[in-house]
């Protein structure tokens, strides 16, 4: 019941900009934390950034200052604003939902979309 598409990905220059974007739908509720991650072949899922219900963030070490996370209550919509961009920022960039209360948490993940950074 909850379906999460990303979009925003694509070929960009080192030093450039991109803005992913995530569209979330379905049984959305009780909402902990919206954010992106990215995955490298071969290596284990990353966070890039994090907004929690009450709008605490978080950061890579490796992104920090180079990107923003940013939501949209009303349209269920989140987004990572990304400039100074770098080969290492080369991934597939997933955004993921986290549901729960008390009692319960659960992740729901979006297919992905690829940044490559190269000259």
């Amino acid at each position: 019941q909850v379906q999460l598409v990303e979009s925003g990905g694509g070929l960009v220059q080192p030093g450039g900009s991109l803005r992913l974007s995530c569209s979330a739908s379905g049984n959305i509720f009780n909402i902990l934390a919206m954010g992106w991650y990215r995955r490298v072949p071969g290596k284990q899922r990353e966070l890039v950034a994090q907004i929690t219900s009450s709008s605490t963030t978080n950061y890579a070490d490796s992104v920090k200052g180079r990107c923003t996370i940013s939501r949209d209550n009303a349209k269920n919509m989140v987004y990572l604003q990304m400039s100074g961009l770098k080969p290492e920022d080369t991934a597939v960039y997933y955004c993921n939902v986290a549901l729960g209360s008390p009692n319960y948490r659960n992740n729901y993940w979006g297919q992905g979309t690829q940044v490559t950074v190269s000259s």
